[in-house]
């Protein structure tokens, strides 16, 4: 999808108006060439890291040994070549639940940062991401595909937007739905602003996504929306708003209800930025601290974007390790702020090969220098990057 010239001081206009509305639309550009390098054969061989501590979820180990083996974790170092991490930190490879991909150059660039999965939360046509799934060596994705949006909403008014796209009622839910999944969706996303779909759209949109095993992913900017969305009993909420705090019984009803958080906290902090009248980053910060309160799940998201008109525009991958520290910031540990970047993500979207470091599961790691349960500033020390086993050369 592309915002051409013509149309792209009139949607910049619209877009910073919404706040963040059109950030979930991405434009598009022609796949470029990847450039991993190979640690191994392919997924032949064996790498076996020596004397590097593990995060295992919950603390960091003593040195240890962790094995590479055809793209997966392995368990014996038998036959392999070693490497001596010499004390340094092995994490998961990280995981973005809410970005815009564009090309395979946006792969690169999060694989260089660690970023190994990257969770797309609008992007079309069908064909941008089917070319962008399956690639050995980059960050391994999964997209929402084209969302349902209102008539009228800025997303509607772009020029390629697909029709099918915009949704007038509940009795258009079904087929939307349907035609995301013969698409190839992951899951489905709606976005619910002003002006938004009705509740009563939305509410069908969710029943016909679980209906079809899909979960939902609900863009709302405003305390208003996100209580829209709650009551619709969404999967997750993306954003936080930028109006007021959520107060703490909004964030029970996250927390009660299983409503999973992705506050977005980069993105957020940018458009709060702008100036505009109302628009208070403390809001969004007090958002993240009453849901962190209330218990409920918060992951790791940027809302990374490279869309033409867009007034803010996190980049792919660094942007990742300054939402660890807005969420440390926000009043998350250091060891929940990891936990939102890798278990935390891979458990809410049903990815069970990933997330942790377990035999059997992808070698997507992250290799650091210090020690990040103490200060998370420290993941931004990288010394090397395993995408399903293959090596990257570190980010400068």
């Amino acid at each position: 999808m592309c915002i051409n010239d013509k149309n792209r001081r009139g949607f910049l206009k619209t877009a910073a108006a919404a706040g963040v509305a059109a950030a979930g639309v991405q434009a598009l550009a022609a796949p470029g060439t990847a450039q991993a390098r190979e640690s191994t054969s392919r997924f032949g061989g064996k790498v076996a890291l020596t004397n590097v501590r593990v995060f295992d979820g919950n603390e960091l180990t003593t040195p240890r040994t962790v094995v590479i083996e055809n793209g997966r974790i392995g368990v014996s170092a038998f036959g392999a070549r070693r490497i001596d991490c010499k004390g340094a930190v092995l994490l998961p490879g990280l995981i973005d639940a809410h970005l815009h991909l564009q090309d395979v150059s946006t792969l690169q660039q999060l694989a260089r940062f660690g970023v190994t999965t990257g969770l797309d939360m609008a992007c079309f046509p069908p064909s941008v991401i089917d070319a962008l799934r399956r690639r050995p060596g980059l960050t391994d994705i999964r997209s929402a595909g084209t969302p349902a949006v209102a008539p009228g909403s800025p997303q509607s008014r772009l020029p390629t937007f697909p029709a099918n796209g915009v949704v007038t009622g509940p009795e258009q839910a079904l087929p939307f739905v349907r035609a995301r999944i013969a698409e190839g969706s992951d899951y489905i996303k709606v976005i619910i602003d002003v002006p938004g779909l009705s509740p009563e759209t939305v509410r069908a949109l969710t029943s016909a996504a679980h209906s079809a095993g899909r979960l939902v992913m609900a863009h709302a900017t405003t305390a208003a929306t996100i209580e829209q969305a709650l009551a619709a009993d969404v999967d997750m909420v993306h954003h936080v708003p930028l109006d007021s705090p959520l107060s703490p019984a909004v964030a029970a009803r996250y927390a009660a209800g299983g409503t999973v958080a992705v506050p977005t906290l980069t993105m957020m902090e940018g458009f709060a930025g702008l100036g505009v009248p109302g628009w208070d980053y403390a809001a969004a910060e007090g958002s993240v601290a009453a849901l962190h309160r209330a218990g409920a799940r918060i992951l790791v998201g940027t809302d990374a974007n490279h869309t033409p008109g867009i007034p803010v525009q996190p980049e792919f991958g660094v942007s990742l390790h300054h939402e660890l520290e807005l969420l440390v910031g926000a009043g998350l540990t250091a060891l929940e702020a990891l936990r939102a970047a890798t278990s935390l993500p891979a458990r809410s979207f049903g990815l069970r090969d990933r997330g942790v470091i377990l035999p059997g599961y992808r070698a997507d790691l992250l290799l650091i220098d210090g020690d990040p349960l103490a200060d998370i500033r420290t993941t931004r020390n990288i010394q090397r990057v395993w995408a399903g086993g293959i090596e990257y050369s570190p980010a400068t």
